[in-house]
């Protein structure tokens, strides 16, 4: 939450219109309305935003939505009428960013894409967040997340050797597109608004962000003609790296990345003589032991307790960290002492923890200054402080149902 003594947000008096729906297109605006920008959800009339009704609920209301759904205000329009399409054109008039997820093809037919707005916006930076992307044989094909996950290589490379590609639990080919869209919306205003530059679009799809962090896998087939192959938790560029199971039934992760960390790894397993032995200390060397040495790791760690393990890595200096749960993760010390999650009070929940903006900024720190409310909560604000519309005109809209 906020009060009088919160400095004013870096992206203050930046208008955004989320005209998107479900979860990547949605969060890059979640991210521009928690550092300031005057950010309004548009959705249809009756529904709104798929969001609202996906997920984990409680007392009809969805978890996410009103994650996602933060600092925002939320107008409804009906965008598949002429008036309801004209009437989100008025109020791109008076935005600088404006979102999308909408099938190509059916912007078109409604007059909102791309080429159509920049006649009468040229100034207006268009975000457009697809499965697969525009200009190619797939452009128009509706799909989510999963699917990018599965085309960008992740599922591949996931799981035990012997099982199935594994899928995340989470939204991570959305979450990975959303931050790629949000930096994509800085360069934007930067060239804008520093460089005197026009508006522009950009175009972002669910499979080349994550793609791009799975680039180690295109880079070895391109050179060495060889695919990734799943290889459980371990990592085939480095070892140790492995999750590791306690005497006690808790887990931990460990990652000997660094070749220093490594070589710590032995002294803490009371074989401190290996880092000093080429066949165990030299990275190349070391992989080609690799199923020694992590079960000589994973042997030691099931003999002892978590404490016991935590205390001898932590006072190695070696690279460890427990595998939480929520419950685990909310009770962190870590986490608390640095507000990693805010309570914030709702209308709907009595209170919800959400996690705070993620980027730390010293002079213009982000804040939560409400959860998601309820659908068209805003109208009447927004109509009449973007459009200067008076009751009789706000009415109107209603009853013909274009809001």
């Amino acid at each position: 939450m906020t009060d009088e003594s919160t400095p004013r947000g870096a992206l203050e008096g930046l208008r955004v219109i989320d005209a998107a729906s479900l979860a990547a297109a949605p969060l890059v605006a979640t991210y521009l309305a928690e550092f300031g920008a005057d950010v309004v959800k548009v959705e249809e009339p009756r529904g709104g935003d798929a969001l609202r009704a996906w997920g984990v609920r409680k007392n009809d209301t969805g978890l996410m939505w009103k994650s996602v759904g933060r600092n925002k205000k939320p107008v409804t329009a009906n965008l598949r009428t002429a008036a309801g399409q004209q009437h989100l054109k008025e109020l791109a008039a008076h935005a600088d960013v404006i979102i999308f997820n909408t099938r190509p093809s059916t912007l078109k037919k409604w007059g909102l894409d791309y080429d159509s707005l920049r006649l009468t916006h040229p100034k207006l930076v268009y975000v457009h967040i697809t499965a697969f992307g525009e200009g190619g044989p797939d452009s128009d094909k509706p799909g989510f997340g999963t699917l990018g996950e599965a085309m960008s290589g992740f599922a591949h490379t996931t799981g035990e050797a012997s099982g199935p590609p594994t899928l995340p639990s989470f939204m991570l080919a959305d979450g990975v597109a959303s931050l790629n869209a949000a930096y994509a919306v800085m360069i934007a205003l930067y060239h804008r608004d520093v460089g005197g530059g026009s508006g522009q679009k950009v175009d972002i799809n669910l499979v080349e962000p994550l793609a791009r962090l799975l680039e180690q896998s295109v880079l070895t087939f391109d050179q060495l003609g060889r695919n990734t192959e799943r290889n459980g938790n371990r990592w085939a560029i480095t070892v140790p790296r492995n999750t590791y199971k306690t005497k006690d039934d808790r887990w931990i992760v460990m990652s000997g990345s660094a070749p220093s960390i490594a070589l710590r790894v032995y002294k803490a397993i009371d074989r401190p003589e290996l880092a000093a032995d080429p066949e165990y200390a030299d990275p190349q060397k070391r992989l080609q032991r690799a199923d020694e040495i992590d079960e000589m790791v994973a042997n030691w760690i099931r003999q002892r307790s978590f404490d016991e393990v935590m205390d001898r890595f932590d006072r190695e200096q070696v690279a460890v960290a427990p595998v939480y749960n929520a419950e685990q993760l909310l009770s962190d010390p870590h986490h608390s002492a640095r507000e990693t999650f805010v309570r914030v009070e709702d209308a709907d929940l009595g209170s919800m923890v959400v996690q705070a903006p993620v980027p730390r900024l010293s002079a213009t720190p982000g804040r939560v200054e409400h959860l998601g409310r309820p659908l068209g909560a805003d109208n009447d604000d927004v109509l009449r402080t973007w459009l200067d519309l008076d009751d009789d005109a706000i009415g109107a809209l209603r009853a013909d149902g274009t809001i």
